[in-house]
This record gives C-alpha cells, structure tokens and sequence, in this order.
C-alpha cells in the first residue's frame, strides 16, 4: 500500500516575531483538509525547518497530527546530515505521531554511496514507519544515483522516493531499477511526465494555493485521463514559474500572504522578493482567481 497517492503538500509555516502562528498553521491545515489535499507533508524545505527551534518544530508536528491525523497521511521532514541527529529527530516524529518521515541526503558534508546507505539504514533502524528518501541535487550537492537508490530500497523501512533532480533519464532508471518504491515528483513542472513512469503523486509547493488543481492533476491521470492531466499540467506551469522564480520558499509565502493569510516576516537568510518578480506572481496568480 502506498503512502499516499496523490498531491501532498509541502506546508509552508507561518511565523510571528516570537514564533510559530499557530492559529493561521491551523488555518492552512483545515484549508488543505477542505480542498482534497492527499497527504500533508511539514517541516520539508518549503517549512524552512532550517530557521526553526526544536520547540517550533513539535508544535509544527503536534498540531498537524492533532487535525490530520486519520483524515490524510502526516509526513514529517526530519533530515540533515549529522546522522545521529536526523535518527533523534526521526524517533521524536514518530512518537508524536507521524505516518512517515521525509529525509532528505546529508548536505554540505555530503556523503559517498556508501556513506549514504550507512545514513539511512541508521534511521531505517530506529523506527517503524515509512521513509521517503528526498533527493534534491541542486540544493544539497548529492545526487541519489539510482543504483545507490536500489541498494537503499532493500532496507526495511525505506518506502518511497521524492525525485527533484530534473532529470527525467534518470527517474525512468529509479522506476526500472526499484519498482517497489513509491516514486513522487518533487518538481512541480514534472508531476504528469513523472506520472507517466508509474509515480504516485507528488510533494508539491504550488498545492499551497491550488490545491484543488494538484490533487485532479494527478487523480485524472490514475483514472486514465491522460489528456486532462497533460491540460491542467500545462496550465498549472505559469504558475509554478512565478513560484519558483525566487528561491523557494519566497514566493510561495508571498502568495499565501496575497491570499489573506498572516504569514509573518521571512526569518533571515530569506527576504521580501523583488518587485518585479512578485508582480509576475501576482499575474499568474489573477489568472486562477486566487486574487
């Protein structure tokens, strides 16, 4: 069974001045309960997990869990690259209820192939629930080949794949080579052609403010609808552009905040985006309605 099949959600978090907005993080929660979001996935890149305390990140953890919990799949992102803290965080996730967890490879220190393995086997270990491996080269500076990604799948708990290299060759090889995992798109642009490999859904950024559109993208392809998936594919790509036309998560929260909801600053080493980039955004978002 898969963990989710669908579009999940990377959250974006609302902050204060002195920490998480708990009532609009609620807000976000129910919108996405409302609006056929598949599965929620907190504290990923989109969260800014980075920025955050551990005491932000439990209260992040328990609220979700609290109103999800039963109603759709809770992932929670727990990577990093000292392992003995990413197994710490992964058995804390667990414990408060999470349904998965979302790991994304060691950055900076980086690792070999074999270092990679040894990282993940250390978690896979020390829990009993599912585990997404989140490959995103471009801002870890590791790449999950994909026969590293076969020797990963052979451990107990590692159960799925969010695949954001952009390279597509290579996603037809991670299908090839480990056709039991769960293959998720971790590229907004790509969730059609993904699908069309045998992926599951996707962890999307831009379901933040469509996530109607993101769920029937992906549920008309399931149910053989592959031109109205390649149509809303295509129409959803302006949009994801201006998403991501900044480092992310900069826009998207800039679109939440056009969208009424109290996100807060952005906590420093992210900014305000530029003018003539949010105006771009505020385009992309007229045409959907959505301001």
């Amino acid at each position: 069974m898969s963990i989710f099949t669908g579009s999940g959600v990377a959250l974006s978090t609302p902050f204060t001045d002195e920490g998480i907005n708990e009532d609009t993080l609620r807000q976000l929660i129910a919108f996405h309960l409302e609006n056929k979001t598949d599965a929620l996935i907190v504290l990923g890149t989109t969260g800014e997990p980075s920025t955050m305390t551990e005491e932000e990140k439990i209260l992040i953890i328990e609220t979700t869990v609290e109103m999800a919990k039963g109603k759709i799949p809770v992932i929670v992102g727990t990577g990093g690259n000292n392992t003995k803290k990413v197994v710490e965080s992964s058995v804390k996730a667990e414990k408060l209820g999470a349904d998965a967890l979302l790991i994304v490879t060691p950055y900076y220190n980086k690792a070999t192939p074999k270092g990679l393995y040894e990282h993940y086997k250390a978690v896979s270990d020390a829990v009993n629930i599912p585990i997404i491996v989140y490959n995103v080269p471009s801002r870890t500076g590791v790449n999950v080949a994909p026969a590293t990604l076969a020797k990963l799948a052979t451990l107990k708990n590692i159960k799925g794949i969010k695949e954001a290299s952009g390279n597509i060759s290579q996603i037809a090889e991670v299908a090839r080579l480990c056709p039991d995992l769960d293959l998720y798109s971790g590229n907004d642009d790509q969730i059609a052609p993904i699908l069309a490999l045998g992926g599951k859904g996707v962890v999307s950024t831009v379901a933040n403010i469509t996530p109607n559109e993101v769920h029937d993208l992906v549920h008309m392809f399931m149910e053989g609808n592959t031109t109205g998936c390649k149509d809303m594919q295509l129409k959803l790509n302006p949009l994801i552009s201006a998403v991501f036309s900044e480092v992310n998560p900069i826009p998207i929260k800039t679109a939440l905040r056009l969208m009424g909801y109290n996100m807060g600053n952005f906590r420093l080493p992210l900014c305000e985006m530029e003018e003539n980039t949010k105006a771009n955004l505020v385009n992309e978002m007229k045409k959907f309605g959505l301001i």
